[in-house]
């Protein structure tokens, strides 16, 4: 049944090609455009920098390490832009049964909970295949650079940097679904595409002020059970940094927890909240 359903909503997904092409594709090529013209402009201000200071600057004979690509594309891949993109495509197919009224349609060849979790189930694709073209655009950065610089090429990834590279990449793949699971919650509570799209953005925008200005104004620890547990931005930011490596004051155990409670409940409640209102909604209408 879930199967089926999933099916049904990837075949659906894939006909409405302005979507994929938002969700998918428009943030990496933005950022690998937008990388090609950030090496060109830095080369040629850097250029005339130098002709000013009648300096003779050599081409640097450091190679463009491809292997960095990676580690940079999985802590990128979560950006506020990708977050945003991805929400626009979870949203239309969260809330795009009430808003045609098509639920009483398709609600009657297959079980509720199976049709929603295969719309989550393709949020989760979209998020996979974005972040591979994110990947890719990443690449042409890196080569763009080289390019640009006319630095020469290598590849190496030290085998203890694998698994947090990987770990990272699946702490950004968690914070997409997470983000956009509160628009799940907000289509189905309200049966409205504008709310699925509103109320993530304006929770997170809310929540990264919280983050900014509690430990600030209220003197609130960023470490405390507080802020980790309502701002799943900052639990994301605390392991984002406990895998990436040490830091001048490195986080101890008990933050990492605390962060990996708030995501993990961030992530839980709200699909378990939006799959408990949908099973008891009368759907005659929709």
């Amino acid at each position: 049944m879930l199967v089926d359903a999933l099916k049904a909503e990837s075949y659906r997904f894939s006909l409405n090609r302005v979507l994929v092409f938002i969700s998918v594709l428009l943030t990496p090529l933005l950022f690998a455009i937008g990388g090609v013209l950030f090496h060109w402009v830095s080369k040629i201000n850097g250029d005339k920098a130098a002709q000013a200071a009648k300096l003779n600057v050599a081409a640097p004979s450091e190679a463009v390490n491809l292997g960095d690509v990676f580690g940079f594309a999985a802590a990128g891949c979560a950006n506020g832009f990708v977050l945003i993109c991805v929400l626009i495509a979870a949203a239309t197919l969260y809330a795009g049964d009430y808003r045609w009224e098509t639920w009483r349609l398709i609600s009657a060849r297959n079980d509720r909970t199976s049709l929603l979790l295969a719309k989550v189930g393709v949020v989760k694709l979209i998020a996979i295949i974005s972040s591979l073209f994110f990947l890719a655009a990443s690449l042409i950065f890196f080569l763009a650079q080289a390019m640009v610089y006319q630095r020469g090429l290598s590849f190496s990834v030290p085998a203890g940097d694998i698994g947090g590279i990987a770990l990272t990449w699946l702490l950004s793949y968690v914070r997409i679904v997470q983000f956009t699971l509160i628009g799940l919650l907000a289509a189905v509570m309200t049966r409205s595409l504008l709310a699925a799209l509103i109320v993530p953005w304006a929770l997170g925008f809310i929540q990264s002020l919280a983050g900014q200005l509690g430990p600030a104004l209220f003197g609130m620890d960023p470490g405390g059970w507080t802020l980790q547990l309502l701002l799943p931005g900052l639990a994301y930011d605390t392991l984002k940094a406990a895998v990436e490596g040490p830091l001048d004051a490195p986080l101890t155990g008990a933050v990492v927890w605390k962060a990996l409670t708030g995501l993990t409940l961030w992530t839980i409640l709200p699909l378990a909240g939006a799959l408990a209102w949908f099973r008891k909604q009368d759907l005659s209408k929709e």
